[in-house]
């Protein structure tokens, strides 16, 4: 399929598409409860938003309270591969926080609950491909910021016969995909998930520190620093007002918890009320690459989150709020120096940006600018304690551990997408 063959085709799906998503109170919500401990789904299916108290000596600021999305179930993310064909099986998708309402999503993204049908919609189509023995499979963590412990199956399943296709999905090149990535907000976030949990190892890797390095590292920042995160009622977090209308910061710096509901003819059901975090309008991830022995290495950042039972690595630069980032009290000037000296500099050689959507299932038109700059040869950087470079088949072994988080995650598997299964 060539490329203009998939954007007819795109835009034919956004005019069979019907989308309509409005604004509403979080105590008008149908189906929903919400009282002083959290909010819920009267079935006690889906999620909640609940209270988080964070005591950490990781952070400039060592203690505080925030909303939280808590979602005891295990969701698939999958992508059907045709063995012959070597293509993927990807769909067209409304999601109801997609800044541009249609993006190309896995074959299947789903939630338990979605899935089971607690909503009494429509059977999830090709689910039945997952559930079988010929695939690949990797568990892996959401945004730890505002999930509670929260982690997906991503899963590619292998077939080698037809599938009768719905008007909604198509087969997609490796080649076709990774050129669809330079579009701005249209490879949804769960397709770039499933992907870059199988970016294969290079056949030759160098790495500038070994594991006994990396261990003592690790070890060292785990002994000195120390997160504890407790969940707690919506009406004790404090510096936050809890009103009719939505969750809000008292500074109105960080995300907000709002009420939407949604209209569609596309979907299992065709409407739902739901609550969903709205965040700033531009959050920032970025990796400075540099190559020593013929071998890229990626800058990583050890990194304590709310959300997470553990610490783990993020790309070099991860920002919440890019725009402004300067007067940013949340970034190190390490962190400032980087984007102002790498990432934002036009004489720097960049391998990646661009704009992509975070997933709008559970966040409301919020987007995320993906960097990567090429560190000139011969330069080097001092690096704070909590830095350390991490060649391509470390980081791509630190995955399969879970111990990369999804931004970083994410924008290593774009980078290497050629590479991915």
């Amino acid at each position: 399929m060539s490329n203009k063959a998939i954007l007819k085709w795109l835009y034919n799906q956004r005019k069979k598409h019907f989308l309509k998503v409005k604004k509403i109170n979080l105590l008008k919500l149908r189906k929903w409860k919400f009282n002083k401990k959290e909010i819920y789904h009267e079935s006690k299916k889906f999620f909640k938003v609940v209270g988080v108290r964070i005591q950490s000596n990781f952070y400039k600021k060592k203690n505080w309270d925030q909303p939280i999305i808590v979602q005891n179930e295990i969701g698939i993310l999958g992508v059907i591969k045709n063995t012959k064909t070597n293509k993927y099986l990807l769909q067209a998708k409304v999601e109801p926080g997609n800044i541009n309402k249609i993006q190309i999503s896995p074959t299947v993204q789903a939630t338990r609950s979605n899935y089971s049908r607690i909503h009494g919609g429509k059977n999830i189509p090709y689910l039945k491909y997952f559930r079988k023995k010929n695939k690949n499979f990797s568990l892996q963590t959401e945004q730890a910021f505002r999930y509670f412990n929260k982690k997906n199956s991503n899963i590619v399943s292998y077939v080698s016969k037809k599938i009768d296709l719905d008007d909604r999905f198509r087969w997609f090149s490796k080649k076709e995909i990774n050129t669809l990535l330079q579009k701005k907000n249209l490879i949804n976030m769960d397709t770039l998930s499933v992907f870059s949990s199988f970016i294969k190892k290079k056949k030759k890797d160098f790495p500038l520190n070994n594991k006994k390095t990396i261990d003592k590292w690790k070890n060292y920042l785990n002994k000195k620093y120390f997160l504890k995160n407790t969940i707690i009622s919506l009406n004790l977090i404090k510096n936050w007002n809890l009103s009719k209308k939505k969750i809000f910061h008292q500074s109105k710096n960080y995300f907000s918890v709002i009420g939407i509901r949604v209209k569609t003819n596309k979907r299992e059901v065709s409407d739902w009320d739901q609550p969903i975090i709205q965040g700033s309008k531009m959050s920032f991830a970025g990796f400075i690459i540099k190559k020593s022995k013929n071998t890229n290495h990626y800058l990583c950042r050890h990194i304590l989150k709310p959300g997470s039972k553990a610490s783990t690595y993020t790309c070099s630069v991860n920002t919440s709020k890019f725009i402004g980032y300067k007067k940013n009290n949340n970034l190190t000037n390490f962190q400032k120096n980087l984007i102002s000296n790498y990432f934002i500099k036009s004489n720097v050689k960049k391998v990646y940006d661009n704009i992509l959507s975070d997933e709008g299932g559970r966040f409301y038109h919020s987007q995320i600018r993906y960097m990567a700059c090429e560190l000139e040869k011969k330069k080097d950087i001092k690096l704070p304690e909590n830095y350390i470079w991490l060649s391509h088949n470390q980081i791509v072994d630190l995955v399969k551990k879970q111990k990369i988080d999804i931004e970083a995650r994410l924008l290593f598997g774009i980078i290497n997408f050629k590479d991915t299964i």
